[in-house]
């Protein structure tokens, strides 16, 4: 089945659990961050292995389940995991997901992940605003037909929106929350960097590294829509602290739950 094809297969699918009902805001929630899907009100929840395209996926920290309803006045359609190319994904499939929401209405999309801290100030906890990003897994999920709606060469000068990040930063200073501000690398994965792989980051201006959200925003930006994105930085990256696993990203994120929940919803308030 074509990108397009499937595409519409699952706006189908997903339109007629949706009734008509039209979201304004996209979010994907990244590794251990989902949980913010359980404060939307009045949802309709669909597992992502009823939806034409999308699989489960066997990540921790990825409930793959995609969640509509209310949330602080504004209506939300919200990724609780996401899908990698390091599962043996392709780059068109990963991104379903934005492309069902923008074919749904919603015009806004909040990215979320969780990241290795390059920065040397960063510690295991910090929130990081994204700045822009650098694309070091080689590849485009636009690459292939051009789909209806997306643009061929999408100007990517602003990926993350302005007014977006400066209602993020606000949300920040009246929820009492820190925000640093970066650059967020993409790498494929699934191996967590070497320490001379870092250092060549550093080098290259990223302050976060990780395995996703890039595909998400370029496709979100050939489509017109407007983003947003925040990092939660679970660890240092190789080679400038402990050695590195899963569990204690997800330690991390369980602990600044509350906190990164409260700032998406203030944030939420604030752009509806």
């Amino acid at each position: 089945m074509t990108v397009e094809r499937e595409l519409a297969a699952a706006v189908q699918a997903v339109g007629q659990r949706l009734a008509g009902w039209t979201p304004g805001i996209a979010m994907v929630l990244g590794s251990g961050l989902g949980a913010l899907a359980d404060e939307i009100r009045e949802p309709v929840t669909i597992p992502f292995s009823e939806i034409p395209g999308l699989v489960p996926t066997h990540v921790a920290g990825h409930a793959g389940r995609l969640v509509a309803g209310e949330l602080r006045g504004a209506r939300v359609l919200a990724f609780a995991g996401r899908l990698h190319l390091y599962e043996g994904h392709s780059p068109s499939r990963i991104v379903l997901p934005v492309r069902l929401a923008a074919a749904l209405g919603a015009t806004r999309l909040l990215v979320t992940n969780a990241a290795g801290g390059i920065r040397r100030t960063f510690r295991p906890g910090t929130l990081m605003l994204i700045r822009d990003h650098i694309n070091l897994a080689f590849c485009s999920p636009l690459a292939g037909p051009v789909l209806p709606g997306e643009a061929r060469f999408p100007d990517m000068s602003a990926p993350y929106d302005a007014e977006l990040a400066q209602a993020m930063r606000e949300a920040s200073r009246a929820r009492g929350v820190s925000l640093e501000e970066g650059v967020y690398a993409w790498l494929r994965g699934p191996s967590y960097e070497t320490p001379a792989e870092v250092r060549m980051l550093e080098r290259l201006g990223a302050d976060a590294v990780g395995m996703s959200t890039v595909p998400e925003v370029i496709v979100a930006v050939a489509r017109g829509m407007r983003v947003c994105g925040v990092s939660c930085i679970t660890n240092a990256a190789a080679g400038y602290g402990a050695p590195l696993d899963h569990e204690g990203v997800l330690e991390v994120t369980a602990r600044v739950r509350e906190e990164f929940a409260a700032l998406v919803k203030s944030w939420v308030e604030s752009v509806v």
